[in-house]
């Protein structure tokens, strides 16, 4: 159960189409796969994607992070000392991606050693969780369209639409449109990618207010402080902390602050270790969750499945699960499947998934 050797391999895999954002555009996964390898043969995976528009982070950053700093810091280790893994990485400042996913690793090799699903070792309290697929910047026509073929195809009935455009109306119209088509027994709410200022947030909040949005994320930046307490003071729904709020540190800060009332939880940035920092903060201060996405692949679905069902407050929501959906291809040897709205999570040993080693090959950018 050592740890031996901790791999970063680089690779691309193209989107369908670019997903765009307030704070940018993605046309490829452009992510490291992670992978900690054990004296009795056990390899844990997890997969880092790097997002240089938000944590800073590259694809060769997490490369060097990983092999350079965070390998030899945890080689050595039993996969059972996490806290010590944990305690290792946070001595390096930033890099959160890379920490995430050699912390996810870890528990996937923890849970391959025990013949255990790295969902159950962190709870076990559902085996699936309600899908809430995200609608990126396009015409509203497009907007609608894409909305009704996930309902259509997968069952899908809770969707966060991006917004932080100028100017808002825009925006508020789509969401409109959105509304309009999908009626009433949908549930949307609406992410700014900190796009916005305090005051047009405010406006177009007024603008949607008979809409029956369930919450709206990260509307205005982290900079803005009294703005966004402000804002967060005169809105009649929830306002969700995503970027500005990735430790338990700056959670606490947000919420004390009257900046938030809720936190996304995204295990791309936190791993499962710091997670279940933040969802026990979260629910000792009675404040909610959303499960978030980080244009994930299906392995990194994967990773923010598990832990979300394996807890009762992060289950209560929908988790924005489906980008992996806009992928042109994957790595995983079996796909994952949307059905009912609804994603299982994998029951098998570790995180329940394996790697197509061929698609890896395919894809890989360091051969």
């Amino acid at each position: 159960m050592k740890i031996t050797a901790v791999e970063a391999i680089p690779y691309s895999v193209a989107y369908r189409k670019p997903l765009r954002f307030a704070s940018g555009e993605v046309h490829a996964a452009e992510h490291v796969l992670v992978r900690v390898h054990t004296d009795d043969g056990v390899v844990g995976t997890a997969d880092a994607p790097p997002r240089p528009f938000t944590y800073g982070e590259t694809q060769a950053s997490v490369v060097a992070a990983v092999t350079g700093i965070f390998a030899p810091q945890v080689t050595g280790l039993s996969v059972l000392e996490r806290e010590t893994a944990r305690a290792r990485l946070h001595r390096t400042v930033g890099n959160p991606v890379a920490k995430a996913a050699v912390d996810i690793a870890l528990w996937d090799a923890l849970g391959r050693t025990l013949g255990v699903s790295v969902s159950e070792l962190l709870g076990g309290f559902t085996d699936r969780l309600r899908v809430s697929h995200m609608v990126g910047f396009a015409p509203a026509a497009r907007m609608v369209e894409d909305a009704e073929r996930m309902r259509d195809l997968h069952g899908v009935t809770a969707f966060k639409v991006k917004v932080g455009r100028r100017p808002w109306r825009q925006d508020t119209d789509a969401v409109r449109a959105l509304r309009t088509a999908l009626g009433d027994d949908v549930e949307l709410y609406v992410d700014g990618n900190r796009g916005w200022t305090p005051a047009e947030a405010a406006q177009a909040l007024r603008a949607m207010d008979d809409l029956g949005l369930t919450m709206a994320e990260e509307l205005c930046p982290a900079d803005d402080v009294l703005g966004r307490r402000w804002l967060t003071q005169q809105a009649t729904i929830p306002q969700f902390a995503d970027e500005s709020a990735t430790t338990p540190a700056e959670i606490t800060r947000e919420l004390l602050a009257g900046a938030a009332n809720g936190i996304s939880i995204k295990t791309a940035r936190t791993g499962f270790t710091t997670s279940q920092r933040v969802l026990g903060l979260c629910e000792g201060l009675g404040v909610e969750v959303v499960m978030g996405n980080q244009i994930d692949t299906q392995l990194g679905t994967v990773a923010t499945a598990a832990f979300g069902a394996a807890h009762e407050l992060s289950a209560r929501r929908p988790a924005e699960l489906s980008n992996f959906l806009d992928m042109s291809d994957d790595l995983l040897a079996e796909p994952l499947v949307i059905e009912g709205g609804a994603l299982r999570v994998p029951q098998g040993p570790g995180l329940g998934v394996e790697v197509d080693e061929q698609q890896l090959a395919r894809y890989r950018q360091d051969t």
